[in-house]
């Protein structure tokens, strides 16, 4: 068995690391693509027989980059399905190398054939290939997941609607300029204190000739009842729907709820985590600087004080009506159908 990560990889594997935690390589959709491309390279030039040495491989670089990057899920979840990739050209070359299967042949049957061949030891001819195939596909998938994404744009939002997010997100901004082209609409941008990233959302929408407003968080309850839809993005979507969102999401969503407004929720198949908040517990939150909530000068009373600024909310399942991905529109509860469809069981720990 193949056991040893070679010196250039490692040394390529690490610089991703570091560029990561130096905030070179910013937002989940460019560290998915990175860890992608960092994989597909490990099954083009690493030494391995079988799919048992690839998949030994991929988790030994799987628990240093969950180790290194609690925070990053989205690279977990690109390595979790690079191994679902693994193990599924493994099975398929293993059944064509059987006797063809009946097209009537019962689902029990099917199963049955792949439970006996899963201890992927086999030498399969031309497997490499083919999980570079699928591998190409899937970064095909991820470069255009933000565009099908906004093409729903149009089907969500119609004309003299009030639209409310909160922050800046990449994708919901590309999702109100696309409905632009066709709809007149208005935005609400609640600034996200005391990061303030709202602000430059409102800017880049008002920039596109989007009627755009930027509220104080505080307002955002008292202006809720006059809003048509709430569309936000995510950083994560946890295993049973609920979401890891920039701070003050919660609040925008018990809002929403308190006044029926739906909650739209965009985010790639790529932020799917199969993990649950608590298996995040002590990684769950990031926190930054507070001296924007309480200066440093204020010397007597942050002596006396503990004060912390949270990156991240949690928002549970039931407060969110619609996933809108690159598969498509999906009730929170759809998230376990995908998760099984995405990755496999034996991966959900690295």
């Amino acid at each position: 068995m193949v056991s040893e990560i070679s010196e250039s990889f490692s040394k390529t594997f690490k610089q991703l690391i570091r560029d990561i935690k130096m905030q070179k390589l910013d937002g989940s959709y460019n560290v998915a693509v990175a860890v992608v491309n960092l994989f597909r390279d490990l099954v083009l030039h690493e030494k391995w027989n079988t799919a048992k040495d690839l998949i030994f491989l991929m988790k030994t670089c799987g628990k240093l980059l969950a180790k290194e990057l609690p925070l990053q899920t989205s690279a977990e979840n690109m390595i979790r399905r690079m191994l679902k990739i693994v193990r599924d050209e493994y099975t398929t070359a293993c059944n064509e190398q059987q006797e063809e299967l009946d097209i009537q042949e019962s689902l029990h049957k099917i199963v049955t054939s792949e439970e006996e061949i899963d201890d992927y030891s086999k030498t399969v001819a031309e497997l490499k290939e083919s999980i570079l195939d699928h591998i190409n596909e899937f970064h095909m998938e991820l470069e255009t997941s933000i565009e099908n994404i906004t093409k729903e744009a149009i089907k969500h939002i119609h004309t003299s609607e009030i639209i409310l997010t909160i922050g800046k997100s990449a994708i919901v901004e590309s999702f109100l300029k696309e409905a632009a082209r066709y709809r007149k609409f208005d935005v609400i941008v609640c600034e996200c204190s005391p990061l303030k990233y709202g602000q430059d959302m409102a800017i880049s929408l008002s920039n596109s000739k989007i009627s755009t407003t930027l509220i104080a968080d505080s307002s955002m309850f008292g202006i809720m009842g006059r809003v048509n839809k709430v569309i936000i993005g995510t950083h994560t979507v946890m295993a049973n729907g609920g979401l890891r969102a920039i701070s003050g999401t919660h609040a925008v969503a018990l809002a929403a709820k308190y006044y029926s407004v739906p909650v739209i929720v965009l985010a790639g198949l790529y932020k799917l985590s199969s993990q649950y908040l608590h298996s995040h517990e002590d990684n769950f939150n990031q926190f930054t600087s507070p001296e924007s909530v309480l200066s440093y000068s204020e010397g007597v009373l942050t002596s006396s004080v503990h004060v912390y600024n949270p990156m991240f909310d949690y928002v549970p399942p039931e407060l969110v009506t619609l996933f809108i991905s690159n598969a498509g529109g999906h009730a929170p509860s759809y998230v376990y159908r995908l998760l099984s469809e995405m990755y496999h069981q034996d991966d959900n720990d690295l």
